[in-house]
């Protein structure tokens, strides 16, 4: 009897250790397996997409607001309002005399979107909230003739929907990334234009099928002035 207990505690023992070294086999071989990925920026598309459409988890509330017919906009206006295709947006409707270069006022309208009755019309949302001075790029709309009619041609805007790789493939992108970074601002929501509203803004991954249509890209760096006081 001894001898048959002493058997199957064995075998016990035996089992257990096996079951150890079995796991402890499987966890090296996974640690083995992984590789760290490292940012060593060789791409010279990296920098200038870094966080690109992390904000648009943030815009699908407004995205998911219904269409008012009413109030949409079309290519035609959204290309008015720039002085050429990919300017920054002049301010069509009057603002308020301050000092300041924008910030919380603008914010208030473009950082989440909606509809503002006093412009009967919606506030587009901005891909770039955190450059709080507005103004710094934006202009308003010179209302008043003041300034003498120039013979300046603007430039041809990029077509919508003919950009395509291949018939029926996702169409490629015709801009740059930096300072857009948040696709749904311009492609999703009541305030986007009907011709360029994305039918998926739940898909927010948009570089995962779409691509740019051009492979030069200048890095924009962060412009600093030069303290010339200092250098002399």
């Amino acid at each position: 009897m001894q001898k048959r207990l002493g058997i199957i505690s064995l075998f016990i023992i035996l089992f257990i250790a096996f079951i150890i070294i079995w796991n402890f086999s499987y966890q090296t071989g996974l640690k083995e397996a992984y590789i760290p990925i490292t940012n060593t920026n060789s791409n010279a598309l990296i920098p200038a997409e870094d966080k690109v459409f992390e904000r648009s988890g943030f815009a699908l509330e407004y995205a998911n607001m219904p269409i008012d017919e009413n109030h949409q906009r079309t290519l035609e206006t959204y290309y008015t309002n720039r002085a050429y295709p990919g300017a920054p947006p002049s301010i069509p409707h009057a603002v308020k005399e301050e000092r300041s270069m924008g910030g919380n006022t603008c914010l208030q309208c473009h950082q989440h979107g909606g509809f503002v009755a006093k412009f009967d019309a919606y506030a587009p949302v901005t891909p770039h909230p955190e450059m709080i001075n507005c103004r710094q790029c934006h202009v308003v709309q010179n209302t008043e003739a003041f300034f003498t009619q120039t013979g300046f041609q603007k430039i041809k805007a990029p077509k919508a929907g003919v950009n395509n790789a291949l018939p029926g493939s996702p169409p490629m992108i015709p801009h740059q990334i930096q300072m857009r970074e948040n696709c749904l601002a311009c492609h999703a929501g009541p305030a986007a234009p009907k011709e360029i509203r994305v039918t998926h803004p739940e898909r927010i991954n948009c570089k995962q099928c779409h691509v740019p249509d051009h492979n030069k890209v200048k890095e924009a760096a962060i412009f600093v002035r030069k303290n010339t006081e200092q250098n002399e």
